[in-house]
């Protein structure tokens, strides 16, 4: 170790570790344990006033500095770099007059979902409650309500950062457009997002849940599926999901929310009460902040391998073969507000559906086969949302080639001597 990087020690008030030293080798893994992440040092910040304080140093030693809150997303690009955690900067802020929310780079989905639920209020969460709010942001983020809402990075308005200098800056669409823009689903690869303000949005009603039935049904399950969907208001989302567990017999569930009454949500989801009795059903009125119970992700660290396509249209293919050795195959609706004009990098989002592959690494090889194999008897579109990229993937997989170049351009405009290096670098 350098004495350079001996000398962070004294930059910042907050934590650091280096190797040989106690907790380094669990402080730099990442959420994805199947991921390797090699740093050369750890660093999370007490405040934004160390982020500053880290990046003026790395600034001027020829550093460079990985921004990651917990570690969701990593892809294991960090060789040589100090990883900076951000979870420390947890300040929460709600205006429920304006219906806005000022959050710091570590608050989580479901801490923010709290906050907001008791002012009848939401954000917009994904499937899982221990996320970042900000990470979900920055790679542009699939909701729960984007369908009424759009993307997450839509309803952003501001974000407090801290640029390759080491300055502490407010950014938004006037004072800065382009990175304004790229910081709303490119990543964090121009600037440390310390906090962002968003806009929240009314939720007096909420109706959601999980259906499972036995795997014998998946096909009768997919057809009421597609005509659900076909027919579906902006307020319904529905995702359909294969399962199987090792050792158990293979499952499909119907995870729904509907922004709205119980009783209009029965009459939409009527034709999945048509279907064999389910083994279960959690659907019910709920709170905003109960959304991350309905999939029941885990939320602890684990290993997995994923992979993602957005589908052009649904596929009894989906349903030919066994998804064995995956654990879930998931197709999640879109349309809505996601196919509307968006002034972030990946913009309108017109396919209609995301498919998410997942297995767990005890036998990569046979994972990655399959992943590969099912989603190329699918039709897709040939890109995927930056926020569902996986590690042996780039930017390039998320946006067309115009929109990785103007990426590029801003990087080099706002970082010229790479500072910054996000999961995934333009």
């Amino acid at each position: 170790m350098s004495d350079i990087q001996e000398k962070i020690n004294h930059v910042v008030r907050g934590p650091v570790w280096r190797p040989g030293v106690a907790g380094f080798d669990e402080a730099r893994l990442p959420w994805n344990r199947a991921v390797e992440q090699p740093v050369d040092a750890v660093v999370e910040a007490a405040d934004p006033a160390d982020v500053a304080a880290l990046v003026r140093y790395a600034g001027t030693n020829g550093l460079t500095v990985a921004p990651q809150p917990n570690g969701h997303g990593a892809t294991g690009r960090t060789d040589g770099t100090i990883l900076l955690r951000t979870r420390k900067l947890d300040a929460l802020d709600i205006d429920p007059v304006n219906r806005r929310a000022r959050i710091g780079a570590g608050v989580s989905s479901g801490r923010l979902q709290q906050a907001a639920a008791a002012y009848g209020l939401t954000g917009l969460p994904g499937s899982s409650p221990v996320v970042s709010v900000t990470g979900v942001a920055l790679g542009g983020g699939l909701s729960w309500f984007g369908r009424t809402h759009g993307w997450v990075a839509d309803s952003v308005r501001a974000l407090d950062v801290v640029d390759a200098e080491g300055r502490e800056r407010h950014v938004t669409a006037d004072s800065d457009p382009d990175l304004f823009w790229a910081l709303r689903g490119a990543g964090g690869d121009f600037a440390v997002v310390t906090a962002l303000e968003l806009d929240l949005h009314p939720a007096p009603h909420l109706y959601g849940g999980r259906m499972m039935w036995t795997g014998e049904h998946a096909f009768a399950v997919l057809s009421a599926y597609q005509q659900i969907v076909d027919n579906a208001p902006d307020e319904l989302t529905l995702w359909f999901t294969l399962v199987h567990f090792p050792g158990a017999d293979p499952m499909v569930t119907v995870d729904a929310t509907y922004l709205g009454p119980e009783a209009e949500a029965r009459d939409l989801l009527a034709e999945l009460d048509r279907l064999p009795q389910p083994i279960a059903d959690s659907r019910r009125v709920m709170a905003v902040d109960e959304l991350g119970g309905i999939t029941g992700e885990p939320t602890e660290p684990s290993a997995g391998l994923s992979h993602a396509e957005l589908l052009t249209t649904l596929d009894d293919a989906l349903l030919a073969e066994p998804i064995a050795p995956l654990l879930s195959v998931q197709v999640r609706h879109l349309g809505g507000a996601f196919a509307r004009p968006s002034d972030s990098p990946h913009g309108p989002l017109t396919e209609p559906f995301a498919l998410y592959l997942f297995g767990i690494p005890r036998d990569p090889e046979g994972v990655l086969a399959k992943q590969a194999a099912l989603a190329a008897s699918l039709p897709t579109s040939g890109r995927k949302p930056f926020t569902f990229l996986n590690p042996a993937e780039t930017v390039a997989d998320a946006f067309a080639p115009e929109v990785v170049e103007r990426l590029r351009r801003i990087k080099s405009n706002v970082d010229p001597g790479g500072v910054f290096r996000s999961n995934f670098p333009v």
